[in-house]
């Protein structure tokens, strides 16, 4: 994965639509970065929908919260 090249500069092979590409280091650790917060969000919003799924769920149920005031409240 890794390849010391004259001048002292790493290099890291990533995987670009299944074709290998050499790049140098500081670039594969943006192009992994960038899939990883995408991968982040995508979690966070599958998480959040899940959520809200379950709050939606649970108030339609109508088992919980008497709608109606008591008679000594009228």
């Amino acid at each position: 994965m890794y390849r010391l090249q004259l001048g002292g500069i790493m290099k890291q092979t990533i995987s670009v639509e299944g074709e290998e590409k050499v790049v140098r280091e500081d670039t594969a650790k943006a192009f992994r970065g960038v899939h990883w917060a995408l991968i982040s969000v995508g979690a966070f919003v599958l998480i959040m929908l899940a959520l809200l799924l379950a709050g939606v769920i649970s108030t339609d149920s109508g088992g919980g919260v008497d709608r109606n005031p008591p008679q000594n409240e009228r």
